[in-house]
């Protein structure tokens, strides 16, 4: 994989946000290998399965939602507008995605009472999207999407933000 797309992956999931919206916390960054010419990828497919945060209490997902296929449906949609489709059969590209819940995130605020900076735990959320050359297997473009993880969402509101954040990505990548 590139070296740059490793280096995007680790700072950006390192990036904390400021919740003041439905997406406004929402960071979004992405790279694509300058060597790489987007222009003659037409089909891709799927890499295995997806790897989602466990989250078995349905604290940061409702256990109706199932964001792993909403995620795929996503990204779907996005290659399509790129005019590429899905092809089992010699893909250009491979398709792949994680996200996952960094619990341990601290972050400093302002107490409100006292006026004075404190540490809180503030749970970030990260989803990475990277497509990889069907022939030789290296990345040629990633996405990385960071937010603030908010505890019992609604399925509208989780819907949105996962909208913006594959949206968000997907315009960066060059056509």
């Amino acid at each position: 994989m590139n070296k740059n797309l490793f280096a995007i992956f680790g700072i950006m999931l390192l990036v904390a946000g400021c919740a003041s919206g439905v997406t406004k916390d929402i960071m979004v960054d992405t790279d694509v290998d300058p060597r790489a010419n987007l222009k003659g990828y037409s089909t891709y497919t799927w890499l295995g399965s997806a790897a989602i945060a466990y989250d078995p209490e349905g604290k940061w997902e409702p256990p109706q939602f199932d964001a792993d296929a909403e995620i795929k449906f996503l990204i779907d949609r996005e290659l399509r507008k790129h005019g590429m489709t899905e092809s089992s059969a010699n893909p250009d590209l491979i398709v792949a995605f994680a996200a996952g819940i960094d619990m341990a995130t601290m972050e400093i605020k302002i107490d409100p009472e006292s006026n004075l900076e404190t540490l809180e735990n503030v749970p970030m959320g990260a989803l990475v999207v990277a497509l990889i050359d069907g022939k030789t297997g290296l990345a040629i473009w990633g996405g990385v999407a960071t937010a603030e993880i908010q505890q019992n969402p609604e399925q509208d509101v989780i819907k949105k933000r996962l909208d913006y954040a594959v949206s968000s990505m997907f315009k960066q990548l060059p056509k």
